[in-house]
């Protein structure tokens, strides 16, 4: 666990559940949590409250929510008037980048978590991204990680002056969303605390039959648990 004296790191906190299990991960692995949270104009803002209470109940050092209106460029089900896509198979979804994919979003989150990094003398961020169990999104797979991480070496001035190398953390990109779901229970999270639905209710509960909520009953089923957020 961490300590004061404890390395820094920046981490993307969504209010997610792939989030969520990397925070518990990072502060298992003994890194000071600094917390970025990216509000940008979603139609599930659901999860930047989830954000906020996970982030309290973790004990992150710190933690920033950063307004970026996204929904001005739309392009994205997330961000504008596109439908959410509902009941899709398992195939279906395996086919092609779908209409909830927001541009450049995870390029914008991570140069905004460059800076912080860099500000804080940190090298070291850490992004839930999965390129398994995932909606075929193209800045989850590890190539474009790879590629970003080596841009970080070339974009700041930290990495110039040669006082380190950024690393982007990704402990969830290989793992099934079941083998996330059994990680985070192993380090205590708690589930019910966490928002994943794109399309929810006015109340924030689920639709459940979006293709983030098909994902996640998918990992609990797998993984033989109860989504509490069902129950």
């Amino acid at each position: 666990m961490s300590t004061p004296s404890s390395p820094k790191a920046v981490l993307l906190l969504s209010g997610g559940l792939d989030s969520t299990t990397t925070l518990a991960i990072a502060k298992e692995e003994g890194f000071q949590i600094h917390a970025l949270t990216v509000e940008y104009g979603q139609r599930h803002d659901f999860e930047v409250k989830a954000a906020r209470l996970i982030g309290t109940r973790w004990g992150v050092t710190e933690h920033h929510v950063i307004s970026i209106d996204l929904s001005l460029f739309g392009g994205s089900a997330l961000t504008g008037s596109l439908e959410v896509p509902q009941g899709r198979s398992e195939q279906q979804r395996s086919q092609g980048i779908p209409v909830t994919y927001v541009p450049a979003r995870n390029t914008v989150f991570l140069s905004l978590a460059l800076a912080w990094a860099e500000t804080l003398a940190s090298f070291d961020i850490f992004i839930g991204v999965n390129a398994l169990d995932y909606s075929g999104y193209p800045d989850c797979r590890p190539e474009y990680i790879r590629a970003f991480e080596n841009l970080s070496q070339l974009a700041t001035k930290a990495s110039v002056e040669g006082k380190g190398q950024f690393r982007i953390h990704t402990p969830l990109i290989n793992m099934s969303k079941s083998a996330i779901i059994q990680k985070g229970t192993e380090l205590g999270v708690d589930y019910s605390l966490t928002h994943s639905c794109y399309s929810p209710q006015q109340n924030g509960r689920p639709c459940r039959n979006c293709d983030a909520c098909l994902l996640r009953q998918k990992g609990f089923l797998e993984a033989g648990l109860d989504d509490p957020l069902l129950s």
